[in-house]
């Protein structure tokens, strides 16, 4: 099954590809990436699609830091549910070390490596790719949020001592000096940011212990639903629909593997495809309409329906009242609070 990762990684895609003279809509649509994905930062989409989509865009553009001008405007933000729990660390290295351990419900075909020899510190942002394929330019956006998420703890005045990166040297380095702003070595053996050990041991100043708790909480009860194969295939549901495209096949086309493979999946643990997305589109359509301003014309089509007559059918068939029998009926907006 493919590796997923949130769309929140693609913020600042649409802006940096524009700046180079890029059609972002059609740059994610010639990788087969969904357009939801520059605007809707919490649904998950194939690791791999991304990986071809900054390749194609740096070669689209002629440029070599096509990776390391989006990871300039990135940073802990872009990680969401992952940044509460490192946010309220005691120390800097215990927010690394949090990072390390959920950076995987970000992006599951990454890892963050945390090794200490003497007085150095290797911070290794590691890229599970399964085969040699084309990937300098999402490791030098992983190393380069990663050294802005340093710059977040340990102040705008921080440098690391080096950086390292296992490709060979680009044709021109003056980004790199730039946002870097220490030695940047090319050809090394592996991918990395080298510092102090000292920094590490330097306190996080929101340190929250009773907030850091409940981020803890939280996000374990995410990673626990991300781990499943039923899990992924709702995330890319959410993340299909509005393309009107949202079928067994596509679905399965994103996780790497054919519809007959997902389907034998599903029917061992009694269930269907058209089950789940059923269930999904429920689930987010009771939450839609309770925005009296969207209109129900684009509740439709972010639910994958031709035409608002069949999200009308739909909706009767599945609640047993209209959408405007739902809307007036006062217990239906405490069904919304309890789902959160």
């Amino acid at each position: 099954m493919a590796d997923l990762i949130r769309a929140a990684c693609l913020t600042h895609y649409a802006d940096v590809a524009r700046s180079v003279g890029l059609d972002p809509a059609k740059m994610l649509k010639g990788v087969g990436l969904p357009a939801k994905g520059l605007t809707d930062p919490d649904i998950k989409i194939p690791s791999g699609g991304v990986r071809r989509l900054l390749e194609a865009s740096a070669a689209a553009a002629a440029i070599d830091d096509f990776g390391l001008r989006l990871a300039e405007r990135g940073g802990l933000s872009n990680l969401g549910p992952i940044a509460l729990v490192a946010r309220e660390q005691a120390t800097v290295g215990a927010a690394m070390e949090a990072l390390g351990r959920y950076i995987h419900i970000h992006n599951e075909s990454v890892r963050l490596r945390i090794e200490r020899h003497a007085d150095l510190v290797f911070i290794e942002p590691l890229l599970l790719l399964g085969r040699p394929v084309p990937a300098r330019q999402s490791a030098e956006l992983l190393v380069g949020v990663t050294y802005r998420i340093l710059s977040a703890f340990l102040g705008s005045g921080w440098r690391p001592l080096d950086v390292h990166f296992a490709h060979p040297a680009p044709r021109h380095r003056e980004t790199y000096r730039r946002f870097f702003n220490c030695n940047v070595a090319f050809g090394a053996e592996f991918d990395a940011i080298i510092c102090p050990t000292s920094d590490m041991d330097r306190t996080m100043a929101a340190a929250d212990a009773s907030m850091a708790r409940y981020a803890q909480s939280y996000i374990d009860s995410i990673a626990e639903r991300s781990s499943t194969i039923e899990g992924k295939i709702r995330e890319l549901i959410v993340a299909l629909l509005p393309t009107g495209r949202c079928s067994l096949d596509r679905v399965a086309q994103h996780l790497g593997c054919d519809g007959r493979t997902v389907q034998r999946w599903l029917a061992e643990h009694g269930k269907s495809f058209s089950e789940i997305l059923d269930a999904q589109r429920a689930e987010m359509v009771v939450r839609l309409i309770e925005d009296r301003h969207r209109s129900l014309p684009a509740v439709a089509e972010l639910l994958g329906f031709s035409a608002q007559s069949a999200l009308a059918r739909w909706f009767k068939e599945r609640f047993g009242c209209s959408i405007t029998q739902w809307r007036t009926d006062p217990r239906h907006s405490n069904i919304v609070e309890k789902m959160g």
